[in-house]
């Protein structure tokens, strides 16, 4: 079994240029704590999340209604592509404490998106038990945030 399997294809994405509000938005319809961030070519420019919002935005009094998400989102973007293994995307997220990841194809454009409860659901479970444990793991360094 593959990324292409399991993930989530063709994800809301934004771009670099939208306000933190309508990406918070988007997040509370979709449903999701993590949008890509792409270019007009859709290629993938990072990420923002739900955490990037909250602790590089609304904790420093920022105008999420101005504000945008070039000023607060994670980049570069962590990535799998489609073709590699449902082990080896487990272990991408595990090594970089991520809950989750977004694919992209070779160009480089956002095809999709793998998220923990992906791989919980879309899968027989042996890899979720491993990568839930490994990314919630408290770390020093993910504590703190810029």
């Amino acid at each position: 079994m593959s990324v292409k399997d399991i993930m989530t294809a063709d994800p809301a994405c934004c771009r670099s240029d939208s306000t933190l509000q309508d990406v918070a938005k988007m997040m509370a319809e979709m449903d999701c704590g993590e949008i890509p961030v792409v270019d007009e070519e859709g290629r993938l420019q990072g990420v923002v999340t739900d955490r990037d919002i909250c602790c590089r935005g609304v904790s420093k009094g920022a105008n999420c209604a101005q504000m945008t998400v070039s000023e607060v989102m994670s980049t570069p973007a962590i990535t799998v592509t489609p073709e590699m293994s449902i082990q080896d995307c487990c272990n991408v997220m595990e090594e970089h404490m991520i809950r989750r990841v977004p694919v992209v194809d070779g160009n480089g454009c956002c095809c999709g998106i793998v998220s923990q409860a992906d791989i919980a659901v879309r899968t027989d479970g042996t890899a979720v038990d491993e990568l839930v444990r490994e990314i919630s793991t408290p770390s020093h360094s993910s504590a703190n945030v810029m």
